[in-house]
């Protein structure tokens, strides 16, 4: 084997897995937005679950990526973990799909899906076409590949050394091993897969050595979705060993019915001379019945995976950090819009919740001095000032990854609204270092005013409150209460500052006092303003 036939071999895998990657971001963008939905509608039970698994997979050829995707719904709360139990199992029998296709040896056509494919890309303007477009080009690039990987194997034939290396994979835990490493390096069992095809058909690898290979194989690609779950919640990690738990079980019952029984033969005698076919259908086999077998443990096993991982009883410690937003980094993009939307939406939620509290403290702190609860208004601000740096770095990294236009649309409205939301905490924070100069000055307010302030306090809350849980089916409603909202903190400033005049004309409250009054009526007026803007950011984005 010279070195034109190892460029050759790198070469023809590096076709196949940028196909791979061509299918992956063309279903992503034709469909990633709606893969939420389409996954809560056909996982309610478990026999749709594993039906909609193996389609996805199936489409896009890979179940690395099916399952990375499913982790990343898990850790975003868009998926539950027994939901994402038939999604994996699915998955596996999807990955099946290439081998079969390599079976039917389609790589004579494979260069006429590539062609129509890019040419569709280049000369159809319609977005949705061309994300499909790109699909098909992607099949027919990954069938190259692998046309070349074959060629390229060819040589080996003739290699004494190499086939003596092959001989060793008759022993199961060899094999085994081999075919784990080799697939979590490459972190594709649809290429290691047709790498072994390639092997078989130049008669290198028997099928009695290949099935130990091939089962290998499938522990293998369970590496993607483990790197994929670091340092993600504890379900999204509970959700890979579900993966692993499935190949492991599934590897342990099929070396035992190899060993024990006829099993490769008759996998020979479906289709005698074949050995690509043989693999094809070994694989498939296994995948098929490892589900059947596991589909009524499929609950039993997301129990296990809880108590392997349990939930950890230790408090959330004070430190800056962001809760939710976990950058999804790989190099499989299904479903990454769906998971980066929620993890958004979650994390200005949570800010969102911090600035209300703010108000809620620097009011109290002007109505009662309470050095605590100052102390509370200071640290809660610095935390804000962070989430609106961390959640607006992802936002911008985001606005850069090729998206939907909804979902774009999306990113775009909770970026202005991290900076309305920033823009309110900091008027929160002005209304308690009115409290301080109140403080220092030895002034106090009338019962009256401490009534205005706690009907402005209760007002903000109730503003923020309007605009928390917004959806597709009650935006219109929460606009309109805003509006309203807003209206009213603008009728309430007017009255209380009309208030404020009279009691200065009387002489019933301190010069001082009435200036920090007006003060604070221009931040309450304004913080109701920044929350109409929320609210319509909100209405932009449906």
């Amino acid at each position: 084997m010279g070195i034109t036939d190892v460029l050759s071999l790198f070469g023809g895998l590096a076709l196949f897995l940028y196909g791979m990657q061509m299918m992956s971001t063309g279903l992503e963008a034709a469909a990633g937005n709606k893969m939420k939905s389409i996954l809560e509608k056909l996982t309610s039970n478990r026999v749709k679950g594993v039906l909609v698994g193996a389609a996805i997979t199936a489409v896009i050829q890979s179940s690395s990526a099916t399952t990375v995707m499913v982790v990343g719904f898990v850790n975003s709360g868009l998926m539950t973990l027994k939901q994402a139990v038939w999604i994996i199992m699915g998955a596996n029998i999807g990955t099946t799909i290439t081998g079969q296709l390599i079976a039917l040896d389609i790589g004579a056509i494979a260069p006429l899906f590539a062609i129509v494919g890019v040419a569709v890309m280049m000369f159809v303007k319609n977005e949705k076409v061309h994300h499909i477009s790109s699909i098909f080009a992607g099949l027919g690039i990954l069938f190259m590949g692998m046309d070349m990987m074959g060629a390229a194997m060819e040589p080996l034939q003739d290699s004494q050394a190499f086939i003596n290396l092959m001989t060793k994979f008759s022993n199961p835990l060899i094999g085994i091993l081999v075919g784990a490493v080799f697939t979590a390096i490459i972190q594709s069992s649809s290429a290691s897969v047709g790498i072994l095809q390639a092997l078989a058909a130049t008669g290198l690898v028997p099928l009695s050595s290949a099935v130990y290979v091939l089962f290998g194989q499938n522990i293998g690609t369970c590496i993607t979705a483990v790197l994929a779950s670091i340092g993600m919640k504890v379900n999204a990690k509970r959700t890979t060993i579900i993966h692993l738990m499935f190949n492991i079980i599934g590897t342990f019952i099929f070396t035992i019915v190899c060993m024990t029984t006829p099993y490769v033969s008759l996998i020979e005698s479906l289709t005698p001379g074949d050995p690509v076919a043989q693999i094809a259908n070994a694989h498939t086999i296994f995948n098929i019945a490892t589900t059947l077998i596991l589909l009524p443990f499929g609950t039993n096993m997301a129990e296990f995976a809880t108590k392997v991982l349990p939930d950890s009883k230790k408090e959330e410690d004070e430190e800056l950090r962001l809760k939710y937003i976990r950058p999804f980094e790989s190099s499989y993009a299904i479903g990454h819009s769906a998971v980066a939307v929620s993890q958004v939406r979650d994390e200005v939620m949570r800010m969102q919740e911090m600035v209300s509290k703010n108000i809620s403290d620097a009011f109290d702190t002007l109505i009662k001095y309470d050095e605590k609860a100052r102390t509370k208004v200071t640290e809660r601000e610095e935390y804000i000032d962070y989430l609106n740096k961390g959640i607006s770095e992802y936002v911008v990294s985001l606005m850069a990854s090729e998206m939907s236009m909804d979902d774009s649309r999306k990113i775009n409205g909770y970026y202005a609204i991290i900076s309305n939301l920033e823009r309110i905490g900091d008027h929160a924070v002005n209304i308690a270092e009115y409290a301080d100069d109140m403080k220092k000055w030895d002034l106090k307010f009338s019962d009256n005013v401490l009534e205005e302030l706690a009907e402005m306090k209760k007002q903000c809350i109730a503003s923020l409150d309007n605009v928390k849980d917004v959806d597709a089916g009650n935006v219109e409603k929460v606009l309109g209460q805003a509006v309203a909202m807003e209206q009213k903190t603008d009728d309430m400033r007017d009255k209380y500052f009309k208030k404020q005049m009279q009691r200065l004309k009387k002489g019933k409250c301190k010069p001082q006092s009435g200036i920090v009054f007006s003060e604070i009526l221009t931040d309450f007026e304004r913080m109701g303003d920044h929350v109409l803007n929320i609210a319509q950011e909100y209405r932009g984005m449906e």
